[in-house]
């Protein structure tokens, strides 16, 4: 694998290039001291993963992985820092992982195992390939009529069939309703008022702000701290917070028990 590190802090550099030299698959690129060295070189050199510190000059890592993902050929991103509060915005950004400094060579040998299933896998494709499916649909009433949902978004009603939802997000004021086929509806109601609606127990709560078609799921990928992101089968592969205290319930709900 072809990896390049952005890290400003001179000990913390050489001790990840020190590390990931002891792995035989792994091709060092040039290193960067800042979000704009990161940016130049990475377009020069296209590496397939790129380490990241998050406070560094000029654009911080955040800012530089964010470009970096919507560019022609995305890297795996993984950030590196000594502060765990940026947890959360590199599941935003979809970080295939999030080390924490000084660096542990057992944690950076597992994130390295992930990034090298990534690469190798033909189950999950990168970019492009859709693999969505059609979610199991949910219990018809007597005249054997499927319930529906109805969305306002405060100019239109819209009418969705409650089994093609992958899941559903808060953001601010709205909440986003994420289907199957990868399109998104805006709707003004709370989570909760959400799944008082759905009123199925294939819907569960997989973080306070993001509620899941159980049938979508197709991975649970270890995160951080004990939480996972969920890897959907949408058109989009969505990823979706699962908080550590909810993962216990939604592994029991899927395996039945």
């Amino acid at each position: 694998m072809r990896v390049m590190i952005a890290e400003d802090e001179r000990l913390a550099r050489e001790e990840l290039i020190f590390l990931l030299s002891q792995e035989q698959d792994v091709e060092l690129l040039p290193w960067a001291s800042n979000g704009t060295e990161l940016l130049e070189l990475a377009s020069r050199h296209r590496p397939q993963v790129v380490f990241v510190d998050i406070q560094m000059p000029g654009p911080d890592g955040m800012e530089t992985a964010e470009k970096l993902l919507q560019s022609e050929h995305p890297p795996y991103i993984v950030f590196a820092t000594a502060f765990e509060q940026y947890a959360i915005d590199a599941f935003r950004l979809e970080a295939v992982d999030y080390l924490l400094k000084p660096y542990d060579q057992e944690r950076l040998g597992r994130t390295l195992q992930r990034i090298r299933h990534k690469l190798s896998s033909t189950a999950i494709p990168r970019t492009g390939e859709s693999r969505a499916r059609p979610a199991a649909p949910l219990r018809a009433d007597a005249a054997g009529v499927k319930p529906k949902l109805l969305i306002d978004n405060g100019s239109r009603i819209i009418v969705v069939d409650p089994a093609e939802i992958a899941f559903a997000s808060k953001e601010e004021k709205w909440t986003r309703i994420h289907m199957m086929d990868g399109q998104v509806y805006a709707a003004r109601l709370t989570l909760q008022e959400l799944e008082e609606q759905l009123g199925s127990p294939g819907f569960f709560r997989t973080h306070r702000s993001h509620l899941v078609n159980m049938e979508c799921i197709d991975e649970l990928e270890p995160w951080f701290n004990g939480a996972y992101n969920l890897i959907l089968g949408d058109a989009k592969q969505s990823r979706v917070p699962l908080s550590r205290v909810a993962s216990k319930e939604l592994i029991r709900r899927l395996q039945g028990t």
